[in-house]
């Protein structure tokens, strides 16, 4: 897998450095911009990366139409039989909260930007000085949104969910068309929670190679272990849905992190990134202590000059500096030299 990075405010992003973990607060605020502040403060408290909120109203996203066309379906785990204009009514983050919100955040030190779905958005987020924007996943193939984002010249990173090549490579062609050169893909299951079995982590390389670009992994399933798997397969980002408590509701919370659990991911993502390595086959530097204490043939015994070498006063034992193990039929049966106390390595020079 090639090397490849982009930079996103002043953090740089790729396979070579350790996971961008992007915190999602979506419409976990549960409509109070305390409660936003807060859910930023445990994100900061818990080392990710960066802040994402999303900014459209329901007008923006929908109309104002009932009937089954405008409902989720009713079989839906979290949001059946609800009308999509009022859940995201529901769940919107309003505007004029927006600038506090990324204020909270940069003074945190975090880098804070969000998911755009209209141009109203873009604009929007221009004036707030977004670093970056986010394609959710059913907008990947609302091209002129993708074109309108990647014209403003800051890095673009889209969700896959539910996409086929065509409709990526479609994605992929009008975001460099535009001017961003470097889009970030996120391998991402579509449905929310997300089965385990159906994350299919195996795509992430698969999305990297196919289109030239750093990928990562858009993570709706419970907990942080499908997150942490994705670095070994060569997520560069990773972004997880976070609350305070699940257990007080809100439309997102069954599938999003509580800020201890995103503090675990952000430890050991960054573990499993140090844990990558290098293809390369055989000692490691730190295993230099290992190696003195590989077995190796000793004199087990006292022995005087003359005696013969047997499997009584010769053993493989720890640590090194003796024949290796395998010479041992080499030396049975033939003399030393002279007399050798018992812990004598065993070399061809006293035999």
């Amino acid at each position: 897998m090639t090397d490849r990075q982009t930079r996103i405010d002043h953090q740089y992003v790729g396979t070579a450095h350790p996971p961008f973990v992007i915190a999602e607060m979506s419409g976990n605020h549960n409509g109070d911009l305390q409660r936003a502040l807060r859910i930023v403060d445990a994100i900061a408290d818990a080392g990710a990366s960066a802040l994402k909120i999303q900014t459209y109203r329901a007008d923006t996203l929908t109309i104002d139409v009932d009937g089954p066309r405008f409902r989720i379906s009713d079989g839906h785990e979290l949001w059946g039989g609800e009308n999509l204009y009022r859940l995201y009514e529901r769940a919107h983050t309003p505007w004029e909260w927006h600038e506090p919100i990324f204020d909270r955040a940069r003074e945190r030190g975090l880098i804070a930007f969000s998911s755009p779905f209209d141009p109203t958005a873009v604009d929007l987020l221009e004036k707030l000085n977004a670093p970056a924007y986010k394609i959710a996943s059913s907008e990947l193939v609302d091209l002129p949104l993708i074109r309108l984002a990647a014209s403003t010249g800051k890095p673009l990173i889209m969700s896959t969910g539910m996409a086929n090549v065509a409709e990526i490579d479609a994605a992929v062609r009008a975001a460099r068309g535009a001017g961003c050169a470097n889009p970030i893909l996120l391998s991402c299951t579509a449905t929310y929670p997300a089965p385990v079995e159906a994350a299919n982590l195996r795509r992430i390389p698969v999305l990297a190679d196919a289109f030239g670009t750093i990928a990562g992994l858009s993570d709706h399933t419970p907990g942080i272990g499908v997150a942490v798997a994705s670095v070994a397969l060569g997520a560069a980002v990773i972004e997880k849905h976070v609350t305070l408590s699940r257990a007080e509701g809100g439309v997102d919370a069954e599938f999003s992190l509580e800020p201890a659990e995103l503090a675990a991911l952000v430890v050991e993502a960054r573990r499993a990134h140090a844990a990558l390595g290098s293809p390369r086959i055989g000692a490691d530097q730190s295993e230099e202590e290992g190696l003195r204490y590989r077995r190796s043939l000793y004199v087990v015994e006292d022995v005087a000059a003359g005696d013969t070498v047997t499997r009584d006063n010769v053993r493989s034992i720890r640590p090194a500096g003796g024949l290796p193990p395998g010479d041992i039929d080499l030396v049975l049966g033939r003399v030393f030299r002279s007399a050798y106390p018992k812990g004598t390595p065993l070399t061809w020079d006293i035999v």
